[in-house]
């Protein structure tokens, strides 16, 4: 069953697709919802929209949808649509629940709007849940020493149908880090030390200086 929380924040980031758009795909469960919607329109309007999709998940819902896939080397996107797995009051984010947060962290960077598609249930006064760090496997012993230092206790992720670390779309590891409760004005500098560890890839922290609009979808 599908939230009518998350379908109505998807039907909302809608009405922001022009024809010609070049789209910022992120991924989730949200997104795809968000695809399957713009699918729809397509299909009616006869839109075309371009995406850069941020995971394999993204990919194949854009290209059933009718979204004609490009990159970065062609195209800065005008719009990146995403969801997240935390927002605090402040609009800051944790994303990575589903381990693609180097790539979505990308193509935010490289978008000129970022829109944060959520249900209300992904609301927090502050950030609380671990952070996923996508890590190097060659590196993980000492990535992992590292990020203790820093104070977090920390778990290499493991997937169900799969025996093993999960593997990212890039061939990494995902490593959650739990700091506890994460202070707004702490949020900026815990982002930029962790990726100052050699070895780490990207963190899934999206501090408010990223986001421009987050759109949250009640039942």
């Amino acid at each position: 069953m599908v939230s009518n929380g998350k379908y109505n924040a998807a039907k909302l980031a809608l009405k922001l697709v022009k024809d010609g758009m070049v789209l910022g795909i992120g991924s989730g469960t949200t997104v795809e919802i968000f695809l399957n919607l713009l699918g729809e329109r397509i299909r009616e309007e006869g839109l075309v929209v371009y995406g850069i999709p941020t995971s394999y998940q993204s990919y194949y819902a854009a290209i059933r949808n009718g979204v004609k896939i490009i990159d970065l080397v062609e195209h800065e996107p005008e719009l990146c649509i995403d969801g997240a797995d935390q927002v605090d009051a402040k609009m800051n984010c944790i994303k990575g629940g589903g381990g693609a947060m180097t790539r979505e962290k990308i193509v935010a960077k490289a978008s000129k709007k970022v829109v944060i598609i959520v249900d209300e249930s992904k609301l927090v006064e502050r950030l609380s849940m671990p952070v996923p760090v996508e890590v190097l496997p060659f590196a993980y012993g000492y990535v992992e020493r590292k990020l203790k230092e820093m104070g977090a206790e920390v778990k290499l992720r493991h997937g169900s149908g799969k025996i093993g670390p999960v593997v990212t779309d890039n061939g990494n590891f995902v490593v959650d880090c739990d700091f506890g409760v994460l202070e707004d004005e702490d949020i900026g500098m815990i982002e930029e030390n962790i990726n100052s560890i050699s070895g780490v890839v990207e963190n899934g922290l999206f501090p408010k200086l990223i986001v421009d609009e987050i759109m949250v979808g009640k039942s």
